[in-house]
């Protein structure tokens, strides 16, 4: 609003305030000036509201990026822009984090998902790289861990301390954050979790079109006859993610394709106590004794997979630990759906979840706990990008055909 427009409205006001018999021309002169503003502010309000009626779009446009609607105020659309250029920071120093950690990765999306709800509202949205790893590193504690290595030029064994970083409770996450002076409220916990349920990869969202689970249960990997086993590739990895689906694997937060014993879920209980302690009775009531896995988990289980010795040797091949929006950031090739080329063993990729797309419209994921691997429809999922995996080759139909 123009500020003579608001001047004249003060002054009539204050002109109006000795005669009663104004006061209702006044307010209605006052209401008819500002009204306008009002709603604005209130739309405004209600698009960047810290509480829990958190707007969809929003989330989705933080997240998952994409364009925004034509209708948008400007204010809108660059409060969205500052929240991602602060979730880019949060990804920098995540990465750094896990770079830490002694294997594994961190739940980007519930970090990011507790970020958002705690600032969202802010008139000023900001966060440097000093600042980032702050807010992360209440996501972890550091240990001090010592390890006994061979010395590669005498051949003796030696003793190494490294500090490494360990993901703590989200009850303890919580506690970091207070503890450094940004406490959340039950509100804000509350909102968080809404946010980190809408678009982390534990459950089906909006999906409407329909989820298959495969009807095997086995846990061998003897049959798996791959293509191309010289190497590592998109063909062989739709067939990888194929038998995962056919054999009704599950889904535990960090593992990639070995059978879920109880020392290996045990191990996953300390090191995830939030993502794998939240599910504990479903998983050892549903998943225990069979192969699980989560998202990335099937994509690197595949890079890590030894055709020879039939089993998962982590770390091997050159496919690297990473999480969902790692592997997105590390591609050189990638680009929005609508570019999307009908290339079986491309990955499809939004905010923390990545699957396989198989080719005819139909991708499989680890979707979450309560699903583990399933297929999906590729459209209608919320997919914000495709890419090449990073970490092997992509061979095409006629390649392998000559």
């Amino acid at each position: 609003m123009a500020a003579p427009a608001i001047a004249l409205a003060v002054k009539a006001a204050v002109a109006a305030a000795t005669d009663k018999r104004t006061w209702k021309a006044a307010g209605i002169l006052i209401a008819a000036i500002l009204t306008p503003v009002i709603l604005a502010i209130v739309l405004i309000l209600s698009l960047l509201s810290g509480t829990s009626q958190h707007n969809n779009a929003a989330v989705d446009l933080c997240f998952n990026g994409g364009a925004f609607p034509s209708s948008a105020p400007a204010e809108y659309t660059a409060h969205i822009e500052d929240m991602r250029n602060c979730f880019s920071a949060l990804d920098q120093a995540i990465s750094g984090v896990e770079a830490e950690m002694d294997g594994g990765t961190l739940d980007s999306v519930r970090i990011k998902s507790i970020f958002y709800a705690l600032n969202f509202g802010a008139d000023r949205l900001s966060l440097s790289g000093t600042e980032a790893r702050s807010f992360v590193d209440c996501f972890v504690r550091y240990e001090e861990k010592t390890r006994t290595v061979q010395d590669a030029a005498t051949g003796e064994e030696k003793t190494e301390t490294e500090t490494v970083a360990v993901p703590v409770s989200l009850d303890t996450a919580y506690a970091n954050l207070s503890a450094s002076g940004i406490p959340a409220s039950s509100d804000d916990r509350t909102n968080a979790q809404k946010i980190y349920e809408k678009t982390s990869c534990g459950g089906a969202g909006s999906y409407s079109g329909g989820i298959e689970r495969g009807g095997g249960s086995g846990i061998a990997l003897d049959g798996l006859t791959l293509l191309h086993p010289e190497t590592k590739n998109n063909l062989d990895l739709v067939i990888y993610a194929k038998n995962a689906y056919d054999s009704g694997w599950g889904y535990v937060w960090g593992t990639f394709g070995d059978v879920l014993t109880d020392s290996l879920f045990a191990s996953k209980l300390k090191q995830y106590p939030d993502g794998v302690g939240s599910y504990a009775d479903f998983i050892r009531e549903n998943w225990l004794g069979g192969r699980t896995t989560d998202c990335v988990g099937l994509i690197k289980g595949y890079g890590w997979f030894d055709p020879d010795t039939k089993a998962i040797e982590y770390g091997t091949n050159g496919m690297k630990d990473v999480g969902a929006d790692g592997m997105y950031g590390a591609a050189t090739v990638k680009g929005s759906m609508d570019t999307m080329p009908d290339t079986p063993g491309l990955a499809v990729w939004k905010s923390g979840h990545i699957g396989v797309y198989i080719g005819n419209g139909e991708v499989i994921e680890a979707m979450g706990t309560k699903y583990g691997v399933v297929k999906t429809k590729l459209a209608g999922r919320g997919w914000s990008a495709w890419l090449q995996v990073p970490y092997i080759s992509y061979i095409t139909k006629q390649e392998e055909n000559q």
